[in-house]
């Protein structure tokens, strides 16, 4: 006897298909639980009162829902559409295209390698063990090649093969923060003084710092990462040793720029 499906947890965020509407509501599945059946009850799309159900959704639309009932006995699902504010309908989104392209990509992957249904269910559970989500080890694997992989134990084949069906399907993100530095000197030697002190701190690890001129006596710096917090750590440390080349008597200011994400997959 097959183990009974899971069930969403109340208050969790899911995507579902509709599969038929009615006037006193929309039946959905859900799709992250195997297409389970669950219910919109036509009191949970709007604060107001719905006229036209029709003009909700359409039969496989998809729809980004609250579970707001679970009847675990018999496996059935409330939902709600007014409950899901916008902040967490576009994180859920993001979150479900993410799984959509890693699923996408393991079965690229699989093909690939010729795997069967179980060695591709353990490549997928050693990839969400050692990393939380496909996706994460996926991200990994396109930053980092199949090294980025080796704390998931795979064989060298597949940590080859997920590396490089993963290299041309994601684009890892790059985090870019950045200060506006004034710097000033009364020295003679001054200019001088400050380009060197500026050679010295632009060298951050693992980490790309640019100091550009900003008009005298500004100069701007701009740090380039693959973790935000990474990049955060490397501009304090350019700041500190900026602080730390002016002399007693000279002035340093900064002031911090917005930071700014580019690249990766939403």
């Amino acid at each position: 006897m097959s183990a009974e499906k899971p069930l969403p947890e109340p208050g969790e965020v899911v995507v579902c298909t509709v599969r038929e509407i009615t006037s006193h509501g929309i039946y959905v599945n859900l799709d992250q639980y195997d297409g389970t059946n669950g219910f919109l009850h036509v009191s949970e799309i709007s604060t107001g009162w719905v006229r036209n159900i029709d003009r909700v959704a359409k039969v496989s639309q998809k729809l980004v829902l609250k579970v707001i009932r679970v009847n675990k006995a018999r496996r059935e699902i409330d939902l709600s559409l007014r409950q899901v504010t916008n902040e967490e309908r576009r994180a859920r989104v993001i979150e479900w295209k993410r799984e959509e392209r890693a699923l996408a990509i393991i079965e690229a992957v699989k093909k690939k390698l010729d795997l069967n249904e179980t060695q591709e269910k353990e490549l997928k559970q050693k990839l969400e063990e050692h990393f939380g989500t496909l996706y994460e080890a996926l991200e990994t694997a396109a930053r980092k090649g199949e090294k980025g992989l080796a704390p998931a134990g795979l064989p060298e084949r597949e940590a080859k093969a997920v590396a490089e069906v993963a290299t041309e399907k994601i684009v890892p993100p790059r985090y870019e923060v950045g200060a506006l530095v004034e710097v000033s000197s009364r020295s003679p030697e001054g200019i001088e003084q400050v380009k060197k002190t500026l050679m010295s701190a632009a060298s951050a690890p693992s980490a790309e710092v640019h100091i550009t001129y900003a008009g005298a006596p500004r100069y701007r710096v701009r740090i380039t990462a693959d973790d935000y917090k990474q990049a955060e750590k490397a501009l304090d440390v350019v700041l500190e040793k900026i602080k730390d080349g002016v002399g007693k008597h000279d002035a340093f200011t900064f002031k911090r720029e917005i930071s700014r994400k580019y690249g990766g997959s939403s």
